[in-house]
């Protein structure tokens, strides 16, 4: 493994936020970007260590994830340190670098033991545990009851703030979501963002109205667009005529609002890939993974949420689902996601590969430090093939290895 400490030198075709330098080097001292550029104009250190990218491959940031829930056979809401870590390396091996482990909807206790584990893993940190905790997204349990899609819906239940004012106390969240039609979610919003959370919306039947209102209390993001949101015709069955505005027509009228895609292949088709990213963007699109314990693992039979009740799904290698009932989250990590992007959407690579790191890193407010390759910025780096896939991983400028 290496040290932060080792001068490391990147070698190859280097992905930038607007650009790709076909022949470029990285440097990187003590953990830290501390060079970025054409490789005949960077002086490389006598003592440092020289990765190269394979013929035709990348040198890419890491990516990061605000919306996960589980990998190797692992869910955070497990409520243990291992579970955490168990996840955490699971996805560094697919390119993750920063991670917002992801709540589900469960009991009080749940949710205080998935918070006290990811709190315990972040204080101890190193980067044999994999992707690196920035902070939790608080997701469940504030969703609409129609709306929960394969989440325990037992587990539901409407925002109450002695419960979300305890766990914001503990400083870990820097994800809030609530469904924004739900009583109290006006409230909730205007706390999680005077907390400094990233403020979204999902798992919900909200109107037009109803997201305005959200809106100017500071919610700007929607979850996984087109997944467990509302519609026209949602809306209509359930406030009657005329016909009302939606989640998705909300979202794209507003330039400040941002929303994330599952790009696994099988939640959504090339064509809404593809129209998601012309409309909003890389700078208001994130890629999420939203994985569950399924990645990594073969095809069979799991629980979505805590392992003692969470509900049951099937993974099948290439999606979670709950027969007759719908999807259940994906079964694949970033890397996957990043490459669907590119090859069947109009991203083009650096659009594919922004909308898996930068873009979330800004909407979360850490684009200073990670994100992205660029001078001052921490070395987490990616090594990629002419396909993208993963071949080397460094996390703050050390190797993880699985």
């Amino acid at each position: 493994m290496s040290s932060p400490e080792e001068p490391l030198v990147f070698l190859g075709a280097v992905v930038l936020p607007d650009r790709v330098i076909e022949d470029a080097a990285v440097v990187c001292v003590g953990g830290v970007i501390a060079v970025v550029g054409p490789r005949p104009a960077v002086e490389i250190p006598v003592n440092a260590r020289v990765v190269a990218a394979p013929a035709g491959g990348y040198v890419g940031p890491g990516y990061v994830d605000i919306h996960v829930h589980g990998g190797a056979g692992a869910d955070y809401m497990d409520g243990t340190a291992e579970a955490v870590v168990t996840a955490n390396r699971a996805h560094a091996g697919h390119g993750t670098t920063t991670i917002f482990p992801t709540t589900t909807t469960g009991s009080r206790l749940q949710i205080e033991a998935m918070l006290d584990a990811c709190q315990a893993v972040q204080g101890r940190w190193q980067a044999a545990d994999g992707a690196r905790i920035a902070g939790v997204h608080f997701y469940g349990p504030y969703f609409a009851e129609e709306k929960v899609g394969c989440h325990l819906r037992s587990g539901r239940r409407d925002p109450d703030p002695r419960e979300y004012m305890a766990h914001f106390e503990r400083g870990i969240i820097r994800v809030a979501t609530c469904a924004a039609e739900l009583p109290g979610a006006e409230a909730f919003y205007r706390e999680a963002t005077r907390r400094g959370c990233f403020v979204t919306c999902g798992h919900s039947d909200a109107s037009w109205s109803e997201m305005a209102v959200a809106f100017r209390a500071g919610m700007r993001h929607v979850d996984h667009f087109w997944c467990a949101m509302s519609s026209v015709p949602s809306i209509r069955a359930r406030l009657g005529t005329p016909s009302q505005g939606s989640m998705e027509q909300f979202v794209l009228m507003h330039e400040e609002m941002s929303t994330e895609v599952i790009a696994d292949g099988c939640h959504l088709a090339p064509e809404l890939l593809d129209f998601a990213y012309v409309m909003k963007g890389a700078r208001r699109l994130c890629i999420v993974t939203d994985a569950n314990r399924a990645l990594d693992m073969p095809p069979g039979r799991y629980r979505f949420g805590p392992s003692s009740d969470g509900e049951w799904f099937e993974s099948d290698g290439r999606v979670g689902f709950q027969p007759g009932a719908g999807l259940a989250s994906s079964v694949v990590g970033m890397d996957t996601m990043v490459r669907t992007m590119k090859e069947k959407t109009r991203a083009g690579i650096v659009d594919a590969v922004r909308m898996g790191s930068l873009t979330a890193a800004d909407r979360v407010g850490l684009a200073a430090e990670i994100g992205s390759l660029e001078v001052g910025k921490r070395a987490d780096v990616l090594v990629l093939d002419a396909v993208l896939r993963v071949k080397r991983v460094f996390i703050g400028g050390t190797e993880f290895t699985r």
